[in-house]
């Protein structure tokens, strides 16, 4: 299979994430969105180490996915806390903490 096929998904990917992120309210599915991003981006990165046969895209991926698990944990409590608050998970309920 060419590597361009792999480009090209990891476009239709980031493309779909950052429309998920622009048009959705749910916090929830924003987050998704967002992890749909930084997983396009992996594959790009991993893509073009594998084009320049260099391991240095592999390792940047490794870091996206460990600030992505660090992002998800930060992301969900705060999610959490605001849904004890107002029962709900809408975006527009983010200022809640505020103080």
């Amino acid at each position: 299979m060419n590597l361009s096929a792999y480009i090209y998904l990891s476009m239709i990917l980031f493309t779909i994430g950052s429309l998920v992120v622009l048009t959705r309210r749910n916090t929830i599915v924003v987050f998704m969105g967002i992890e749909l991003m930084l997983n396009a981006c992996n594959l790009a990165l991993v893509t073009f180490a594998r084009m320049h046969g260099s391991l240095d895209g592999q390792v940047y991926a490794l870091f996206v996915m460990v600030v992505a698990a660090a992002e998800v944990v930060v992301g969900l409590a705060i999610i959490m806390s605001i849904y004890r608050a107002r029962r709900s998970a809408s975006v527009d309920d983010a200022n809640l903490l505020k103080l």
